[in-house]
């Protein structure tokens, strides 16, 4: 790979789960060193995404490209070879692990499995190191999951998700099942090893708080879309799609006076669903600019700045719409 081929390249990637639209057309690349963050409701599609990127899924159609290699319909035994390329660490730390395995067997079996396999001794050696990388002692290794706090669980995962050096790292909501006080130290974590190492990241979250301190850029996923991408500066200082600036009045901000002060963005009705979701902009049901045209044309992508809003109501020259307090439901996580 090299410095201009992309950590990863989506191309109109496209998961149906039967009738269930899940992804429906996601293309976006993630440069090597950068973290994108993707956000979006519960119910958006965010986690199929990932699942997709380390075919977990085969997608329904589209292309998947990891360091310029396309793993979309590879075979098992081919894939093998691209596995130690990309990794996951998943929303429960938990169900993600082995209970009947050590830890030191867990975080160790990559490098057992995969395309770099080490002799046992060297094997240990390396797993001593990730573990301390990741701020637990060598000792841990020696201990099965279930006697682990749920903050250590998650450095365990994602102790074995970098063990093998990958490229490309998916985070897939990784605090969400932590108490708040272990949050930080998680996410804190998770922004130190990427500035040592340079990995390149797929940050999937609804924690906009923590997209805020660990995105370089922004996907802003909904029903299965992008509406809105661009650097985390010009998304959190100027979003443009309606969608984008209810998510950023939804989160909380830590300054009681601040809080009070926003102005609330309200939304009509809940996710609609992803078995038929509505025609034009996918957007229209809940948004209170909607006119005739969002239900009869799909709104394309238009150039912001350093990204781009598909919504009708963006005009070329970047500005749009500023979507103000309106009946219906707030956004919700």
């Amino acid at each position: 790979m090299t410095d201009q081929t992309p950590a990863l390249e989506l191309e109109d990637l496209t998961m149906h789960y039967g009738p269930v639209r899940a992804v429906d057309g996601v293309s976006f690349a993630i440069r090597p060193g950068q973290v994108t963050a993707l956000v979006g409701e519960s119910g958006s599609g965010k986690s199929t995404v990932g699942r997709c990127v380390v075919r977990l899924v085969e997608p329904t159609a589209g292309t998947v490209r990891i360091a310029g290699t396309d793993i979309t319909h590879l075979s098992r035994r081919v894939l093998r070879k691209h596995r130690d390329d990309v990794s996951i660490v998943f929303q429960d730390p938990a169900g993600s692990l082995d209970p009947r395995m050590l830890v030191g067997d867990v975080v160790g079996e990559p490098l057992r499995i995969g395309a770099r396999r080490l002799p046992r001794k060297e094997r240990d050696r390396r797993v001593a190191e990730e573990l301390g990388r990741v701020g637990l002692r060598p000792a841990v290794a020696r201990r099965y999951p279930h006697e682990l706090s749920g903050g250590q669980r998650q450095r365990v995962s994602i102790a074995r998700a970098l063990i093998s050096s990958p490229t490309l790292l998916i985070a897939d909501e990784p605090t969400s099942a932590l108490d708040v006080s272990v949050q930080a130290a998680v996410l804190n974590l998770l922004a130190d090893l990427q500035r040592d190492i340079g990995f390149a990241c797929l940050f999937i979250t609804h924690d906009l708080s923590a997209v805020e301190y660990l995105a370089d850029e922004i996907a802003v996923m909904y029903l299965g879309q992008l509406v809105e991408m661009g650097s985390r500066e010009r998304i959190f200082a100027r979003p443009r799609h309606p969608y984008t600036q209810a998510l950023l009045a939804a989160a909380p901000v830590a300054d009681p006076v601040e809080q009070r002060s926003r102005t609330r963005v309200l939304l009509g009705d809940d996710l609609p669903s992803a078995l038929d979701p509505p025609s034009g902009c996918r957007f229209r049901t809940r948004c209170p600019l909607a006119f005739d045209r969002c239900a009869t044309e799909v709104p394309p992508p238009i150039p912001v700045g350093d990204g781009y809003a598909a919504c009708h109501l963006v005009r070329p020259d970047g500005t749009g719409p500023d979507v103000r307090v309106s009946s219906g439901h707030e956004v919700g996580a």
